[in-house]
């Protein structure tokens, strides 16, 4: 015990004022919240991407027999106008969240965001007919989906931070009282809006003369490209599992802090098993949101639904024993607030452990398990989080029965894990209940 109060005391001085840092940061604050105003139209194309791609013999023949051959296609569009336009609602969501916390107008900052992302994106393709060359003008439809998610929060940032300098510099235009506030906010972002645009020029213009084309390329190339194959290797997997655990136990929404950093990665690797699995290609990536949810996650962080039923059905502490009975059903669909901080699980001594090692081990063998073609891969599809354990596992695997067992393996190896603990811990309550009557 004197080991674990050490420990606590350790994390409490050195690692809870950097997580308090983080966990404060305005930017990664408005870039989670950003990126979550893209999370209703996910899942809004992942319904139809099930639809186009539902795992039943004879569903396409009947389908084709009934709607004819472009069923699919047509079924499919709601998913080409949700995830191939991410960024694009990426760099409307990160300006916005900003701006509120920035005090500056958000719907002025996310027009002038979206403008500088598309002003900054190349819109003249090149198609080569023959001998002669045609140039086709319009949006690049690959840039704006998950390839322009790092463009998008890093112009949502900047474009933002420009308009609060400017106000700050009083570079405004001020109208009279009498002019609506529309109006008058309208024409208060027009030099902000400037000085933006000419700056995301010159940055257009400049790389346009340099190897790398234009910035999306010089993203990828500096940043794109190694942060996804940290976040996507075994090892960045686990650490991010690891640190949200931390972050839990000190109290702070771990799932919230780690997500903040590694969204953009997963999303980015979602969509390009989403895009694979379309194609009808080899699905490249096995981690992403959807997966680590499915490792890590099921039954609320720290997998702690055996942890529930073990204490309401076996408990002997009355305290232990109500709790279980009140965080069962919220467990079920993946909400343990209430058995993280009533148990408490947050500085507690016993249940930490295993509350941080039953995550770690169960992504170690789901990871290595999918790796090795044991257990199905995520398709790209984006679900409700709040679905039961093995509902969620089938379908972001698009209907994969070894991913839907798999979950015996969130259940199994956790409550193997609590169970030791949760004695301990039941048995320290008990004596206390007991002693106080």
């Amino acid at each position: 015990m004197s080991i674990m109060n050490k420990l606590n005391g350790a994390l409490e001085k050195y690692f809870l004022p950097v997580a308090m840092k983080i966990s404060g940061n305005i930017y990664l604050q408005a870039i989670r919240d950003g990126l979550t105003l893209t999370m209703p139209l996910l899942i809004v194309g992942s319904i139809f991407l099930i639809f186009g791609y539902l795992p039943i013999p004879g569903y396409p023949e009947l389908m084709t027999k009934i709607f004819g051959e472009l069923w699919k296609q047509r079924v499919l569009y709601p998913v080409q106008v949700t995830y191939d336009v991410m960024a694009l609602v990426a760099a409307i969501g990160v300006a916005y969240r900003l701006a509120e916390r920035k005090k500056v107008d958000p719907i002025s900052c996310g027009a002038i965001s979206l403008t500088t992302f598309l002003l900054l994106t190349p819109f003249n393709i090149l198609h080569k007919v023959g001998e002669s060359t045609i140039t086709v003008t319009g949006i690049n439809i690959g840039l704006v989906g998950s390839k322009g998610l790092f463009v998008a929060i890093i112009v949502g940032v900047c474009s933002t931070q420009l308009v609060k300098f400017a106000i700050d510099k009083n570079l405004v235009i001020k109208m009279p009282d009498s002019v609506p506030p529309a109006v008058s906010k309208s024409f208060s972002a027009l030099i902000p809006a400037m000085i933006t645009i000419v700056l995301a020029l010159i940055i257009r213009i400049g790389f346009e003369i340099t190897p790398f084309e234009h910035i999306h390329n010089f993203i990828t190339i500096i940043l794109g490209k190694p942060l996804t194959i940290l976040g996507g290797s075994f090892l960045g997997t686990i650490l991010s599992v690891f640190a949200a655990q931390i972050f839990w136990s000190m109290g702070l929404h771990g799932a919230t802090i780690v997500g903040s950093v590694m969204t953009p990665i997963w999303l980015q690797m979602m969509d390009q098993n989403r895009l694979a699995f379309q194609l009808g290609q080899e699905i490249p990536n096995v981690t992403n949101s959807a997966f680590i949810f499915y490792a890590s996650k099921l039954g609320g962080s720290g997998l702690t639904l055996s942890l529930v039923f073990f204490m309401t059905f076996m408990a002997r502490s009355k305290q232990l024993k109500e709790i279980g009975k009140m965080s069962l059903g919220p467990s079920i669909f993946n909400i343990n607030e209430p058995v993280i901080f009533g148990t408490p699980i947050v500085m507690n001594p016993i249940l930490v452990i295993p509350f941080i090692v039953a995550p770690i081990v169960s992504t170690t063998l789901l990871y290595w398990g999918t790796k090795l073609g044991i257990i199905g891969i995520t398709t790209g599809v984006n679900v409700p989080w709040t679905l039961p354990g093995p509902i969620y596992a089938y379908l972001i695997t698009g209907g994969s029965i070894s991913a839907t067992i798999g979950v015996l393996v969130t259940l199994i190896v956790p409550a193997i894990i609590y169970y030791p603990f949760f004695k301990i811990y039941d048995e320290q309550k008990y004596k206390e209940e007991t002693q106080g009557e």
